[in-house]
């Protein structure tokens, strides 16, 4: 699949929307992932006010492409709904990296920002978006259309490729 290839971290966006049903279709992606035993403890929130958006960016040493960015979308657990205690980790970052291939996949830039597991952030992040206690934020994805190139990597490492030992 070449969006996976394709994928780049975009920082940049120009100043056209995103439109509805291609972060409809993003979030799909986002349900998509696996998660463990199927506990489906993922939660998405779409970020479009400009002034949360810049809130984060306040606060997040790496969120400034935030202040650009269209949309946002924190991926979130709700840790009330984990069967599996820890996996919450996993779930959300399957669904992110299922967003970002998506978002390339529609012709939008996106970049992961991370925010687990510096606590500070986790804190800020939630009173901002007015998360309950319970809800956990794994990572904010900025999405937008790109106003800046990266051309595909190839990122294989021969020497990291492993067969039955070490």
């Amino acid at each position: 699949m070449k969006e996976i290839f394709e994928r780049r971290s975009i920082r940049k966006y120009t100043s056209e929307k995103v439109e509805a049903e291609k972060i409809k279709k993003i979030v799909k992606a986002g349900f998509a992932a696996p998660s463990c035993g199927n506990q489906r403890i993922s939660h998405f929130i779409i970020i479009r006010d400009k002034e949360i958006l810049n809130s984060i960016a306040d606060i997040h040493g790496y969120a400034e492409a935030l202040r650009e960015a269209d949309t946002a979308i924190a991926v979130c657990a709700n840790l009330e709904e984990e069967l599996y205690e820890g996996f919450w980790v996993q779930d959300c970052a399957a669904a992110a990296e299922n967003i970002l291939t998506e978002a390339v996949y529609l012709g939008l830039g996106a970049v992961w920002l991370g925010v687990h597991p510096k606590e500070r952030i986790i804190k800020e992040v939630n009173s901002i978006l007015e998360l309950p206690e319970k809800v956990k934020t794994l990572s904010l994805i900025a999405l937008g259309y790109p106003a800046e190139e990266k051309e595909a990597s190839d990122r294989y490492i021969e020497a990291k490729v492993h067969f039955d030992k070490w």
